[in-house]
């Protein structure tokens, strides 16, 4: 864990050090500012597993049909029917642990910044390139008159820090169901639906909120902050990929469908709006005549025609 100790604590002071500009450096609110910093700067450089992650998770969706055939041929043989899924698998291009990656990498940074908060809170001692001042200066600083280094466990009859610790677990059992409902409900094919993979994705729903609340009051209110900054990315991020780049066949597919024929369609309405005001506003010019040449005699057609050496 420690070169993620180090990496954590060179973001975090770092981002402490900019927001100390215009916020007083022990303030809650300062090293609040700098743990959400850190989330996003992490969760930005994790873009490019998240786009893995997306396409990972539309094969495997629309794959679901022809697993469902694999399921009905080779049911009764659970070592085939695993060679021949993960032959599906790779022959379509797909990995279905890829989908699992930004939340595997995020768990031993989330863990980090766990172990880097609870470190300071308990002996006031620092990790990386965090310093037992900036330690203590964190166990000490106070947002809305709470210290962001304590848990709701460890609250200890203090009503502020567990009402605090509460809104923010709420807030990430919103998220959390929010995120996972959306993708259920707007980006998944029918097909997918149905089967063992659509129920384990349904008891996740409800399980995964849970099972974060649970942890969640033994958590420092600033690893909250964390973590909840971090859910409202996944939900915004997930909504933008859905909203712009569904997967074929869904609710969201169909709904980006009619928005695009309706952009479509007031954008030749004004094309047409704008050629015709154009054409009513400019003036009627009178058609040109032709002139009809004059006809010449024998003679001067004879002489025009001769090449320009025996014309005399």
């Amino acid at each position: 864990m420690t070169p993620l100790y180090y990496l954590i604590s060179i973001v975090l002071v770092g981002a402490h050090k900019a927001v100390s500009t215009f916020l007083p450096a022990s303030s809650g609110a300062a090293w609040a500012l700098s743990i959400v910093v850190l989330t996003l700067v992490i969760r930005a450089a994790l873009i490019p597993l998240f786009v893995k992650q997306i396409k990972a998770s539309r094969n495997m969706q629309l794959l679901q049909p022809q697993v469902k055939e694999l399921q009905k041929k080779y049911g009764h043989d659970r070592e085939k029917l695993t060679q021949e899924t993960m032959k599906l698998y790779k022959d379509a291009g797909t990995n279905p642990f890829a989908s699992c990656l930004p939340i595997l990498l995020q768990m031993p940074i989330f863990l980090a910044l766990f172990r880097l908060l609870d470190h300071a809170a308990k002996n006031q001692q620092g990790k990386g390139i965090l310093t037992d001042a900036q330690a203590t200066q964190l166990y000490h600083a106070k947002l809305f008159g709470v210290q962001i280094s304590k848990t709701f466990n460890g609250a200890h009859g203090d009503h502020g820090i567990q009402i605090m610790a509460l809104t923010l677990v709420i807030a990430m059992l919103v998220t959390t169901f929010t995120t996972q409902r959306q993708l259920m409900s707007k980006n998944m094919p029918k097909s997918a639906l149905e089967g063992p993979y659509a129920q384990q994705q349904k008891i996740l729903l409800y399980v995964l909120p849970v099972v974060f609340a649970i942890g969640g009051v033994a958590f420092p209110i600033g690893v909250l902050i964390y973590w909840t900054v971090s859910n409202l990315w996944t939900m915004g991020q997930q909504f933008y990929v859905i909203r712009n780049n569904p997967v074929p066949g869904t609710p969201a597919a169909e709904a980006k469908a009619k928005r695009d024929a309706a952009k479509a369609a007031r954008h030749g309405h004004s094309v047409a709006t704008t050629t015709a005001v154009v054409e009513d506003q400019a003036p009627e010019q009178p058609a040109p005549t032709r002139q009809q040449p004059k006809k010449q005699t024998r003679a001067q057609r004879t002489k025009n025609n001769r090449p320009q050496g025996d014309q005399k």
